[in-house]
């Protein structure tokens, strides 16, 4: 017995990949996996909507022949160094001395009431949790008494330039988009488990183009952030140091990498092309490994300053998590475990069946994520386009309804 067809889409700096799932009562089934190189975008960003459009397209096509479906809306991740994140809080007198959905509706409108430059739009509006009577830690208050409701909130903000033109590209593609979420809230569905949420874990999706941050405790999201810098600044410190071409400095990342020099043999080398005609050369791995490792511990230490700065270091109990294609480098686990001084682990998706072997992979991670948020949420959500009248006002409207237009 099929069910409901979701898909997420990732579209991210160095690739576009787009996941199938089945949702069924008994689980999530992978049926469909489609890949493609991402020409379109830089950190995060499209900068070319048309190499994108073309990007998306196959990746879409291959998901589509492996899953044995026609593909028409999908749910897209968003990242980048413009997406910022903060928290909130409101509260209300509870006129009927009782929580109805009305009250927590009230509630949430009056935490997000703040005041957002002309620019930026809402992404998500996240709930904490909700204090009734000074009793905090309440998850669900609905039909609790008490005289006072008060909300705390997590507000995602993003560029209305930079969610416009996924969305425009999406469309170009001939797509519906049911939701946009933020990548590293889409990857931690994939890859934490609800004891590392409840315990507090920090979540780093350590991608292509940015490194992104997300805070859990308690069982809610407390912080997010995203650092401009990726496996892209690992490929070009590789093309400077080596002398080689981008393209051949991210085959020998991939192929040679190691984000820490004492995991190099003394013996280790590796062979380096040459450039316009001239001839390759064969270097001491070890070079590679000192190139690596002081990038990867320059990005670690950005992330660990901005959970310093957050105030909810502490909070960060059960560990660091993670995940994206770059964390797939060697020695990134024993180069995290010194910058965080605390167990790190690599985040493969889980939770789903179905072509497990084709997507467990950290790359897959925000795309698979993205189908389990989409499975969570699809009774909520509906397909809007970008040629829809005040587009983002729609958006906000269906992906949060309580959400009102305040700029």
């Amino acid at each position: 017995m099929a069910g409901d067809i979701i898909v997420g889409l990732d579209i991210g700096t160095t690739k576009i990949c787009a996941v199938v799932g089945d949702v069924r009562p008994d689980g999530i089934e992978i049926i469909g996996m489609g890949s493609h190189p991402s020409e379109g975008l830089r950190k995060g960003v499209v900068i070319n909507i048309e190499n994108t459009v073309d990007s998306i397209k196959e990746a879409i096509e291959e998901a589509e022949t492996m899953a044995g479906c026609e593909i028409s809306s999908v749910y897209i991740g968003i990242a980048g160094g413009h997406v910022k994140g903060f928290n909130s809080q409101g509260v209300i007198a509870l006129k009927e001395k009782e929580v109805t959905q009305k009250e927590i509706d009230r509630v949430i409108e009056a935490a997000s009431a703040v005041a957002i430059p002309m620019d930026r739009e809402v992404i998500h509006t996240l709930v904490q949790e909700y204090i009734v009577d000074d009793q905090g830690g309440i998850i669900d208050p609905l039909g609790m008494s008490g005289v006072r409701l008060e909300a705390r909130v997590h507000i995602v903000t993003g560029s209305v330039t930079s969610a416009q033109n996924l969305i425009k590209c999406a469309n170009r593609a001939g797509l519906d988009v049911c939701d946009i979420v933020l990548q590293p809230l889409a990857s931690s569905e994939a890859v934490l488990s609800r004891e590392e949420r409840t315990l507090g874990t920090a979540l780093i999706d350590f991608g292509g183009g940015t490194t992104d941050l997300a805070i859990f405790s308690g069982g809610t999201i407390k912080h997010t952030s995203v650092l401009p810098l990726g496996g892209d600044n690992l490929t070009y410190d590789i093309a400077v140091g080596l002398r080689a071409s981008k393209t051949d400095a991210e085959k020998i990342k991939i192929r040679y990498g190691c984000s820490l020099s004492s995991l190099i043999g003394p013996d280790e080398t590796i062979e380096v092309p040459g450039v316009a005609g001239r001839k390759s050369r064969t270097l001491s791995r070890q070079i590679l490994g000192e190139i690596l490792e002081p990038r990867v511990e320059e990005i670690f230490s950005l992330i660990y300053g901005e959970m310093v700065h957050s105030g909810y270091e502490g909070d960060i109990r059960s560990g660091v998590v993670v995940t994206g294609g770059s964390s797939e480098l060697p020695g990134i686990v024993e180069v995290a475990e010194q910058v965080f001084d605390t167990p790190v682990r690599i985040g493969y998706p889980q939770g789903i069946k179905g072509l497990v072997e084709v997507v467990n992979r950290p790359m897959y991670a925000t795309a698979v994520g993205l189908v389990i948020y989409g499975a969570k949420t699809r009774k909520k959500q509906k397909k809007f386009r970008i040629r829809d009248n005040n587009i983002f006002n729609r958006v906000m409207a269906r992906m949060k309804k309580w959400f009102k237009d305040i700029i």
